[in-house]
């Protein structure tokens, strides 16, 4: 592959990531801007309002991490000249911080505004409970029959793991992307169990835009990885 070629296969479908991330971001403002609870209430000394955009960047900062990670190795083997046969490691430790971010932030946000949500606590906490059984046996499928590494996307780094056959276990006989489908509904848990409107709003943000990632860097990929999509 020449250099025009690995320059186009980076930058494949990037400019369809940045006109969805836009178009999430506008709406996440006018949402925000429009409901009073997001100027209300505070944790640690800072404001729901503040709480909501780190609840919203962190998602951002985190796939735009694996984006650049993922595509690097793939199409510049850049990874392993940086970090060597650490390469992996370093890439899963970021991994790891950035994936627990996610819903730690949403969980400070919904304590900030607490009870913003209207409506019955007691079935919102029920929803709380219903969304976690099939995220737990998500958690539970990838560990049992489909390894974190996998989850990972360690397939970007070492090839071995490109010939292994797709899992048909576990929550993975329902849907080929688990992950995305029924992973995310663990940042709905917070909004809902402390009824908070900031919250599942953000939650709608990063699950919504995990399936921006799924489009426009994880698809394409693995059509380079396996010859489709």
């Amino acid at each position: 592959m020449n250099g025009t070629s690995k320059t186009a296969s980076f930058f494949e479908r990037q400019w369809l990531h940045a006109l969805a991330l836009m178009a999430l971001l506008v709406g996440a403002w006018f949402v925000a801007r429009s409901c009073p609870c997001f100027h209300r209430g505070e944790f640690w000394g800072i404001s729901t309002w503040t709480w909501f955009w780190i609840a919203v960047e962190v998602p951002i900062l985190h796939q735009v991490f694996v984006a650049l990670f993922w595509r690097a190795q793939l199409h510049t083997d850049l990874v392993p000249r940086l970090f060597g046969r650490y390469g992996f490691e370093v890439y899963a430790t970021l991994f790891t911080v950035l994936i627990l971010a996610r819903p730690v932030v949403i969980i400070i946000l919904a304590l900030s505004s607490e009870g913003s949500l209207v409506g019955n606590p007691a079935i919102f906490k029920i929803l709380a409970v219903v969304a976690a059984v099939p995220a737990v046996y998500l958690f539970f499928s990838v560990a049992r029959f489909f390894g974190f590494k996998r989850a990972y996307g360690i397939d970007h780094f070492d090839p071995s793991y490109r010939s292994l056959s797709l899992v048909r276990q576990g929550i993975f006989r329902f849907t080929g992307n688990a992950m995305y489908t029924f992973g995310f509904l663990i940042v709905y848990i917070p909004g809902l169990w402390f009824a908070s409107r900031p919250a599942i709003v953000a939650a709608v943000f990063s699950h919504i835009y995990i399936w921006v990632h799924y489009l426009t860097v994880e698809k394409p990929d693995m059509r380079h990885i396996y010859g489709s999509d």
